[in-house]
Parts: C-alpha cells; structure tokens; sequence
C-alpha cells in the first residue's frame, strides 16, 4: 500500500497470444505457476485466425492464471468474435460464410466456460471495477485497429474511434459511438497509438488518433500490442515525450529496448515493475506482446504494479 489512499495493485499484461498453451516446457517466459495478481489484462489476439475451439483453448490458458480479476478483449485475428465484419464474408451469390458462428463464440467467451476460467469479456467502451482489497478503477477498452488486409476490427485510417467530433483533428471523422472520457485510469487497446512501442519494419504504425485521445486523458497506463516488435513500456511524458530506440529501425542483432528515464530497462517478470506516478501525469504505456514478430512465445508478459485509489 502506498500512503492511506492508494493499494498497491498488480495487473499482469499480455496479449497477442495466438493459441498459446502451457506445456511442459519451462523456459518460455510465460509459464506456470504464474505469479499471483489482482487483475489480468488480455489485450486481444487471443487466436491466429479464430475458431470456436480455439477460443476454448484460449479460455482454459487464461483460467490457469492466477488473478482475481481477468478482463479481455478480443483483437483482429479473433475473427468470429466481430459480427459485423464475420457477417460481411460472403461469396458473390450472397451466401454467408457461416455466418452463425458468431453467436457461439461470444457464447465461449461469455458463458460457462468463461465464468469457470473468470474471464469477463469486454466490449469496446468504459468499465469501472472495485477489488476485495478496496482499489477500484475505470478501464476504457477498444479491440480495434487501423485496416490493413482483411481482418476483424478494423476502421479506416480517416476515422477516429476515440474522439468526439469536437475532439477529432482535422480532416478526420469521428465515428465514435463511446470516446475514451477524461477522467480515466486505464485505457487497454489492442494497438498502440503512432510513435509509441509501434515500431515495425514498415515503420511506425500505430493509429495517430489514438496517441491524440491518450495524450487528452493521460491515463496511469495505457496497454497493447499487436505490433509484435514493439514489445515494451515507455513513460510517456505528454509535456515532452522522450525518444525510444523503437522510433528507428533496429541495427543487426540488436534487442529492442525501450528507454525509461534515458536508462534501458529490462522486464522484471514474474517480479512487478512498480509504476508510482498518479493520473494526469506521465502515462506508462506497455506494448505486451508475448510473441516476436516470427510468432515465437519469447516476451514475458508484463505484470505492472499501480497505487489505485481506495473505494469510499
């Protein structure tokens, strides 16, 4: 606990999972046991192209891990899960390529299966959470990403998700139906905003009207991934952000580190990597892919640390 006000809360973060399962093996970094926690965050990606059994999978993985509360959300390969783009597959005489698979994988991921693995599924907008030890929180959510190919979830590049029109930049629409309000603690996206933890060899690739919403909240941290390389935290100082080696291509054999306070950190897990600054701030921002970019699980998840405020 930190002071009278604040619990001391721990968030494992991972995502990018892509039909994950613990065996045997221990020398990847996530493995069992896991380290005992308060709130799992599982930003997305829970699959490599969706499928009923694979979301069951994905949900006896995450009923192994040790938290009181796990929250999800799905990502762009969990194809079933987006009803809008699972119904829009369809061939040139107008019929759907099973077109009902949707309703069963929310029901996975939504019914008894997930209640036995304490998963709550979320959808895209604001959650507020109170834990057993009294911290409570808000949680903004969205599993979409900028389009490329044809996968779920996607907006286009002149759409904004997660700002009101009054609020978007110019020359973009806002199509927001639930923006990410001011006053929130965590914003947990399955992509990064431009220019943060989104390095990739086609560049920086995260959503520009993203990084615009977080910048106006200033969330205590803000989690994603999808981009693989860009595996990492970043303390984001909003009044000057700080330069990572990600923002540049990597020389040869070079790990990618990100830079915290100009020092390169390595990733303490299974220990927590403690965040101390409040809300309002610098935001830590952690890319919490467990897979490389040849889809190898070799990044350990992150499992951060925050003083959340004590329920009244």
């Amino acid at each position: 606990m930190a002071g009278n006000s604040t619990i001391a809360t721990r968030f494992p973060v991972l995502l990018d999972t892509h039909n994950f399962e613990f065996t045997a093996d221990t020398s990847q970094p996530l493995k069992l046991p896991t380290p005992k926690a308060d709130v799992l965050l599982h930003c997305g990606d829970l699959t490599e192209v969706g499928g009923i059994s694979s979301f069951k999978r994905a949900l006896k993985m995450l009923g192994s891990i040790d938290a009181e509360l796990k929250l999800v959300i799905p990502g762009n390969h969990d194809l079933e899960l987006d009803k809008a783009f699972w119904e829009a597959q369809r061939d040139e005489e107008g019929n759907a390529e099973d077109p009902e698979d949707h309703d069963p994988a929310i029901k996975a991921m939504t019914g008894p299966l997930a209640a036995d693995a304490g998963v709550i599924y979320l959808t895209e907008g604001t959650h507020s959470f109170t834990l057993k030890t009294g911290a409570k929180f808000s949680i903004y959510v969205s599993p979409y990403t900028p389009a490329f190919g044809n996968w779920a979830f996607a907006y286009k590049h002149n759409e904004d998700r997660f700002n009101s029109p009054q609020q978007t930049a110019n020359g973009i629409t806002s199509i927001a139906t639930d923006p990410i309000p001011d006053d929130i603690d965590i914003v947990m996206t399955h992509g990064p905003p431009r220019g943060i933890l989104d390095w990739c060899p086609q560049g920086n690739v995260g959503c520009s009207n993203l990084v615009q919403a977080v910048r106006r909240v200033k969330p205590l941290m803000h989690c994603f991934g999808h981009i693989h390389e860009g595996h990492g935290v970043e303390a984001v100082d909003w009044k000057k952000k700080q330069q990572s080696v990600a923002e540049r291509p990597p020389r040869k054999n070079e790990v990618i580190r990100r830079f915290f306070e100009n020092d390169p950190i390595e990733n303490p897990y299974p220990q927590p990597f403690v965040w101390k600054d409040g809300r309002g701030g610098r935001t830590l921002a952690v890319n919490a892919s467990i897979m490389t970019r040849d889809y190898k699980p070799e990044n350990a998840p992150w499992l951060i640390s925050l003083n959340l405020p004590r329920s009244s």
